[in-house]
């Protein structure tokens, strides 16, 4: 980015095709391969109408003028040293990067051959980072869209020379406006289901990261483990990276395998370290789980593929687990994270 001059656009991006080859290649993408190279297609956004209804005649009016206005953007509005800010889905935390280069179609490509090259800057952010507004403004229902309302904090947490992600939360809180500006030009989008499903796995991701203490975290962690179906109970409270939880399927506990549960009441990546201390503590016949509401390094992950007897459970997978067995959870928590079921009209509805 330039030192001076403007503040540089920031474009939030989805991509559910492709995963860590954006990060690895360093570039954002997006799909339409069967229009080919868009710099030969003329006549800006109309001629992208025009080879769109020839492609894909089943596509509605609306629909057609929709899909252009993003290969468009991508194409021809996004700039050199704008921000863009990708949500990851594998592991629903965030990269923010600066683009790089100009729009380029990339033939050799199996997929998704639109691309802009990107300098990634901050990778892995957790989604507690960023207020609930900030998050829900960036799940707008489009593939390439303007942040406008939340974008200093998306440019606070790119700025800052910090990369512990407790140390970027305090950065980003310190950005966030007194009170809403009222002149900046917000389109709201509509609550469909997939928004109101990430809505509400951010409030329980929030409400287990800041609502809790550490030692309540492996308390909760208990509580989680019983709901499907294990005894579990919480060990001596310790912050010596100690055995947090202990679990079995009998109910008195004394029948094989014990698991042994480490956890860590954090949204930060867990490098391989912490997961081998965890694995140190596993003797013959003993299984063992790490809990965080964190991510996982490679390095770490790559434990969990080569030992048997291990699993990572990450903060997508506590919700997960929280969602699906939210009803058999003690009171005290569901408390804590009250949820009530609803309908919600299906991302697949024609607008």
């Amino acid at each position: 980015m330039t030192e001076s001059g403007p503040e540089p656009a920031i474009w939030g991006i989805h991509n559910d095709t492709l995963t860590s080859e954006l990060v690895d290649g360093s570039f954002i993408s997006l799909g339409w391969d069967e229009l080919g190279d868009l710099d030969r297609i003329p006549e800006g956004r109309d001629g992208l109408k025009a080879v769109l209804a020839e492609a894909r005649p089943e596509d509605s009016t609306n629909s057609i003028a929709g899909q252009a206005g993003v290969l468009f953007r991508f194409r021809s509005v996004m700039r050199v040293g704008d921000v863009v800010v990708a949500p990851y889905k594998p592991d629903s935390t965030v990269n923010i990067g600066v683009i790089t280069g100009d729009y380029y179609y990339d033939g050799a490509a199996d997929q998704h051959r639109h691309r802009r090259p990107v300098r990634w800057e901050k990778i892995g952010l957790s989604r507690t980072v960023f207020t609930q507004p900030a998050l829900y403004e960036l799940g707008a229902f489009i593939t390439v869209f303007r942040i406008r309302r939340h974008a200093a904090e998306f440019l606070a947490a790119l700025r800052t020379p910090e990369q512990d992600v407790e140390k970027v939360t305090v950065v980003v809180e310190d950005a966030v406006p007194a009170s809403p500006d009222a002149d900046v030009d917000e389109t709201v989008d509509e609550p469909r289901a997939s928004r109101i499903e990430r809505h509400t796995r951010d409030f329980i991701l929030e409400v287990l990261h800041t609502g809790i203490s550490h030692q309540a975290f492996e308390e909760f962690t208990a509580a989680l483990l019983q709901s499907v179906g294990y005894q579990a109970r919480v060990t001596r409270y310790s912050q010596d990276g100690d055995v947090d939880v202990l679990a079995h399927r009998d109910q008195l506990g004394i029948e094989p395998p014990l698991i042994k549960v480490q956890c860590k009441h954090t949204t930060a990546t867990i490098g391989a370290p912490a997961v081998h201390q965890l694995v140190r503590t596993q003797g013959t016949d003993e299984l063992s789980i790490f809990v965080t509401l964190g991510t996982y390094s490679r390095d770490a992950i790559a434990i969990e593929r080569q030992r048997s007897g291990i699993r990572l459970l990450a903060g997508e997978d506590v919700v997960s687990l929280v969602v699906d067995n939210y009803s058999r959870l003690p009171e005290r928590w569901r408390s804590l994270i009250p949820l009530t079921p609803v309908l919600a009209v299906s991302d697949s509805a024609s607008g």
